[in-house]
């Protein structure tokens, strides 16, 4: 029955990735999260995990 649990859990995956797409596009589409600050949030976590990586090293 290892399979149920597998396929459950993909299914779930799925369904939690889709309302997670579905979410950011109504917010971008209401206006409250505009597509430049979503960049730059993830070009300044960007720069700090290779930052943190460097310092680790």
């Amino acid at each position: 029955m290892w399979y149920f649990n597998w396929i459950l859990g993909i299914g779930l995956a799925l369904a939690a990735a889709i309302i997670n797409v579905m979410w950011l596009e109504a917010n971008y589409a209401f206006g409250e999260r505009d597509e430049a600050a979503t960049q730059e949030r993830f070009e300044q976590a960007r720069q700090e995990y290779a930052e943190t990586k460097k310092r680790d090293t």
